[in-house]
């Protein structure tokens, strides 16, 4: 399956899901660290206003940290979605290719949000009827496995050049709720293991700042009525990385 067709399946996965489920999955970070003291930071936002921020630093030639947040509010008349999440972690990378223009990452992280949902009916008089108000904590430890290169093939636009290039990614995310409350009545608690294939394609504006979009699954290995995999993401961005190999333009 060619970059064009994972996209447009992704794609579809999004329009057909909704703010079903309680975990809802921020940009996975991908800041393709290539030497020491290199920093990565972006900020990506989907189409339905889930808003996340990541940043990353290279410790070492192949020691870097990461750091991630999202958040998201969203109202209508009979639904309300407020989701806030945050997330650190830390991990090994490489480069490695002909020209050390591919870049391989391994992390492991920790992280914890919260989600508060209300569902609302009304009679044929626009009256309330019922209010159901739930609301939500949980933890999560992922682990992820970036591979990405730096090679570029280039993007012509209204007479100019820009150099794209694609990476992809893998994480496997383990959430567990610590509360969850409906109307203030304890509920029985959740937890999933997810799967989720995320790719992305970046086009170089300068040597520090690049657009972004990214497209990802979401799949739970079990079955759960709340804790379910509900929400895939389709997002643009911007990334900066200072102090980095420099890229190749070819």
């Amino acid at each position: 399956m060619n970059k064009p067709s994972i996209s447009l399946f992704f794609l579809g996965l999004i329009l057909l899901s909704s703010c079903s489920s309680v975990y809802m999955p921020n940009v996975p970070n991908t800041p393709m660290l290539s030497q020491k003291g290199e920093f990565s930071g972006g900020a990506h936002i989907t189409p339905r206003g889930n808003f996340s921020v990541n940043g990353a630093y290279a410790l070492s030639n192949h020691l870097g940290v990461l750091f991630s947040g999202a958040y998201m509010n969203k109202e209508r008349t009979t639904k309300d979605y407020r989701n806030k999440s945050i997330e650190v972690g830390g991990g090994y990378f490489d480069t490695f290719g002909p020209d050390n223009n591919r870049i391989i990452e391994l992390y492991v992280g920790y992280g914890g949000g919260s989600t508060d949902r209300n569902f609302r009916e009304y009679d044929d008089n626009k009256v309330l009827t019922k209010n159901i108000a739930e609301e939500f904590t949980y933890t999560k430890t992922f682990l992820q496995v970036n591979y990405s290169s730096k090679k570029n093939s280039n993007f012509r636009l209204f007479g100019n050049n820009y150099p794209l290039n694609y990476g992809t990614a893998l994480r496997i995310s383990h959430v567990k709720m610590d509360t969850f409350l409906s109307n203030n009545i304890g509920q029985p608690k959740e937890d999933n293991m997810f799967i989720e294939p995320i790719f992305f394609t970046r086009m170089r504006l300068s040597d520090a700042v690049q657009l972004q979009y990214t497209t990802s699954g979401n799949f739970g290995l079990k079955s759960r009525k709340f804790m379910n995999a509900g929400n895939s993401i389709f997002t643009v961005g911007a990334v900066v990385n200072l102090g980095g190999k420099k890229k190749e333009v070819k």
